[in-house]
């Protein structure tokens, strides 16, 4: 049966609330995710929290009751707490009905299958949560193999990507890697690295692409390096018809991403 935590000064409480910096999801190898969507794409996608808070006037919705019953099942603990607990953990004042704790997980470079899928994302330097999330939820629109982190990119648990996510975290696999050990990966087996750029003439709309795709979207503010550019297979242009010069980076991803998976 859940147990009731009420108290702020609990210390599991306290314990959970430190997952909220980057530091401390570190040390623990947790992170946080909140909200009945992401919760249960994350049961369905066979992902339980280790803690699962839930508020009392929730506790009757099925699928509340489904997330109880699988997070008691697997040998986690569900917690029975109030709104103000829950608006403690997430740091919103209008908190969601549930909050989990979860274990970080990541996939391995050498172990993803190229021909699982027609498209991979590559985020180079990726500094925003939100366009990380976006991504994400991209790559599980387009049916993408996973989505490679290259470089210095923002946490993928921190809680701002996750709930950008909105439960994708847990339905495309994501891998952190270095430029070197991605690309020698990547040249050991087909795969076509395509690069989103301003510096060419080639449009997007009329490109040859070849699936395995892996679409290389650059840093926010910098592009990708020249010797990123000087890599990939293709470099393609969307074109910008008003005075912005770009279009942000996962917008643009998303539209390359849908140009791709109807082509290649």
């Amino acid at each position: 049966m859940p147990r009731e935590i009420t108290a702020y000064s609990n210390p599991l409480i306290k314990r959970v609330r430190a997952l909220r910096e980057k530091r401390h999801r570190r040390e623990e190898g947790l992170f946080l995710a909140e909200g009945l969507r992401i919760l249960t794409e994350a049961r369905e996608s066979g992902r339980l929290p280790i803690y699962l808070f839930f508020a009392r006037d929730s506790a009757a919705h099925p699928l509340v009751r489904a997330l109880v019953a699988d997070v008691e099942a697997a040998g986690g603990e569900a917690i029975e707490t109030v709104p103000d607990i829950l608006s403690k953990l997430s740091g919103k004042d209008n908190p969601q009905a549930v909050v989990g704790v979860f274990e970080e997980f990541a996939a391995e470079l050498t172990k993803l299958d190229r021909g699982a899928a027609k498209i991979w994302l590559v985020a180079e330097r990726l500094r925003d949560p939100g366009n990380l999330g976006t991504i994400l939820r991209t790559g599980d629109a387009v049916g993408a193999g996973g989505l490679i982190l290259i470089g210095e990119c923002v946490d993928p648990f921190s809680l701002e990507a996750v709930r950008a996510s909105m439960g994708a975290l847990f339905t495309v696999p994501i891998v952190q890697s270095g430029w070197a050990d991605f690309l020698t990966w990547l040249r050991a087996g087909p795969g076509q690295l395509v690069g989103l750029s301003l510096d060419t003439d080639q449009h997007y709309r009329e490109a040859d692409y070849t699936a395995p795709t892996f679409l290389l979207t650059g840093n926010e503010a910098q592009g990708m390096p020249d010797d990123y550019a000087k890599a990939c297979d293709l470099l393609v242009k969307i074109p910008m018809l008003g005075k912005a010069d770009s279009l942000n980076a996962a917008v643009a991803t998303a539209v390359m991403a849908y140009e791709v998976l109807a082509r290649a």
